[in-house]
């Protein structure tokens, strides 16, 4: 008879502790709200694609990997920051229904007169900022609302996508970086020492 209690106990201490996680994320949610959820995701965006972006010297840039047939056509690290920043443009432009404050070019690696570290890194900030103030503006009200990105694309799924993209190219960022002698991790280096991780 006490056979069954064990299991079944089992099973509802763990629908308890479900439940209990599930209400406490929707606590959580409600007082944050989705736009802050989002706004996290760029922060991150900012603390590790930007970080690893400042950390490749500026005579590296213009570096892509050269192996036959592996790498060939790939963007260099330049334009993978450029691509990035300009996505993000896109995106932010898409959820709000704002023009970028910047100019964005036809590319989707962003306009050709971006040469320099600088530049590249100055247009990247400001689409960090243009972007956290897009997301800024879902809430749960509006998240479903639909937009021009996508198939069926809405606030929230574009948003999403942010993160998606950014770390796709940030994978390849990494593998040029580290060919480099350039580690990444933990944003940009304080006074150009370089953290390991």
């Amino acid at each position: 008879m006490g056979e069954w209690r064990t299991p079944l106990l089992k099973v509802l201490k763990l629908a308890l502790f479900a439940s209990s996680v599930a209400l406490t994320s929707q606590q959580v949610f409600a007082a944050e709200g989705i736009g802050k959820i989002f706004d996290d995701q760029v922060s991150t965006i900012e603390r590790e694609v930007l970080g690893l972006a400042m950390k490749m010297p500026a005579d590296k840039f213009d570096f892509a990997p050269t192996s036959p047939g592996v790498f060939t056509g790939v963007r260099t690290y330049a334009l993978q920051v450029r691509h990035i920043a300009t996505e993000m443009f896109r995106i932010a432009e898409a959820i709000s229904g704002e023009k970028a404050p910047v100019e964005i070019g036809l590319s989707d690696n962003g306009p050709d007169t971006l040469k320099t570290k600088d530049q590249i890194i100055e247009y990247f900030r400001t689409s960090i900022a243009f972007t956290r103030k897009a997301v800024g503006t879902i809430t749960d009200k509006n998240m479903n609302d639909p937009v021009p990105f996508g198939r069926n694309g809405t606030k929230a799924s574009a948003a999403a996508f942010i993160g998606l993209h950014s770390y796709d190219h940030y994978g390849q960022m990494v593998v040029y970086a580290r060919m480099n002698g350039v580690i990444p991790g933990g944003g940009p280096p304080p006074g150009g020492s370089q953290k390991q991780k």
